[in-house]
């Protein structure tokens, strides 16, 4: 196997002033000259029958961080610093400049597969009770924790939602404040398919819940924290300039999706993979062969979701096109190795980690990294 290219440049000062001497290749896009960005070549009708302008391809600046163990969540502080967290150690890391500290360990983490220290919100209100979220897998459940981040160090756990089935396997795991100030939840079935259409299990769904693990107001249920159901592993979640919420969703064997969230809706996992014809399940808005995708973290930025990809080994840009997802296009396919995470930085760029110390890919010297990616659509 050809050894991947890698970009190892620390970002600093120099590097920011001359981001432009070079450029990073994909797949599917002309490898731009010096000096210069690709761009799609021609406008784009939209399904809306709106015209989109040519936008630039997206490019890696450099790295924001590198000799990470898988790392999975990402939420960033108000100075622009940003926690981490590595899925097998149970570490949570502070990244900010060039410096990466540990902060604090989850001691009740138990890792194995694909279970362990997970997803990471900060929240909303951060600057007055200095609280952030984590999800992560006990040798008893999944749960959602809450904790003090003060004085540089994590603070102890509390447990406000236990009871999510944990496994090896599809334990979900991002977490997102959504702009009504609630947090939403994506689990996984374990599993165990059947787990995706029962109301009584926490597995399979998209729950909503309070800053205390209670059933968010407005629910489906009142009583309950699901939100949707028939899902088989959610790993990305993000909302976009309208406060509309999409997921990108793991197949088995045939069709990844990605998928517009509404409350109380089906998205019929195990009974559909991909798009379907009964009216009982909400279809998925592009679905993708598992080879090309398995998709896991999302990110909103600049009209587009931008979709980390595991098996895939590429980031996906898709234009939000109103409540539509349109023309999907790879990018940096097979030259980072397998991709979980992407959000977007405070700074208008997104950060992209991957995820070849997972246990499943080919690591390079420097993995597992944090990539700094200059988005071109702006």
């Amino acid at each position: 196997m050809a050894p991947r290219l890698r970009t190892s440049l620390a970002l600093t000062p120099l590097l920011l002033a001359l981001v432009a001497c070079g450029a990073d290749p994909d797949e599917d896009s002309p490898t731009p000259a010096p000096g210069s960005y690709a761009t799609d070549p021609t406008p784009t009708a939209t399904e809306s029958g709106t015209t989109l302008a040519p936008v630039r391809a997206p490019k890696v600046l450099g790295t924001v961080a590198t000799g990470l163990e898988a790392p999975w969540g990402i939420g960033f502080l108000p100075d622009g610093s940003a926690l981490v967290t590595e899925r097998d150690n149970g570490r949570v890391l502070q990244v900010s400049g060039e410096s990466v500290t540990e902060v604090g360990t989850v001691d009740e983490t138990r890792a194995e597969g694909e279970a362990g220290l997970l997803g990471l919100a900060v929240s909303p209100d951060f600057e007055e009770d200095r609280t952030v979220f984590l999800y992560t897998t006990t040798d008893r459940d999944n749960r959602v924790l809450r904790a003090r981040f003060e004085d540089g160090r994590l603070g102890s756990t509390k447990a406000i939602l236990t009871g999510i089935p944990n496994g090896y396997i599809h334990d979900g795991g991002r977490l997102a404040f959504g702009p009504d100030g609630f947090l939403y939840v994506s689990t996984g079935e374990r599993g165990e398919p059947t787990l995706a259409q029962d109301p009584d299990s926490l597995g399979g769904k998209i729950l909503r819940i309070t800053t205390e693990g209670k059933a968010a107001p407005g629910n489906p249920d009142p009583s309950s924290p699901i939100w949707t159901l028939g899902h088989r592993n959610v790993q990305g979640l993000a909302f976009d300039d309208a406060g509309r919420l999409w997921a990108s969703e793991f197949g088995q064997d045939t069709w990844d999706e990605l998928n517009l969230i509404t409350a109380g809706e089906n998205y019929g996992w195990p009974r559909v993979e991909g798009k379907g014809s009964n009216s009982r399940y909400r279809n998925p808005q592009q679905q993708w062969r598992t080879d090309d995708a398995s998709p896991s973290g999302l990110a909103f930025l600049d009209g587009h979701l931008w979709m980390a990809s595991l098996k895939g080994e590429r980031l996906w840009r898709v234009t939000v096109d109103g409540a539509k997802a349109v023309n999907p296009k790879g990018f940096f396919v097979g030259t980072y190795g397998r991709m979980r995470t992407a959000v977007a930085a405070p700074d208008g760029r997104l950060w992209v980690t991957t995820s070849n110390r997972d246990g499943r890919g080919d690591p390079q010297e420097g993995d597992d990294q944090i990539l700094l990616v200059d988005p071109g659509t702006s």
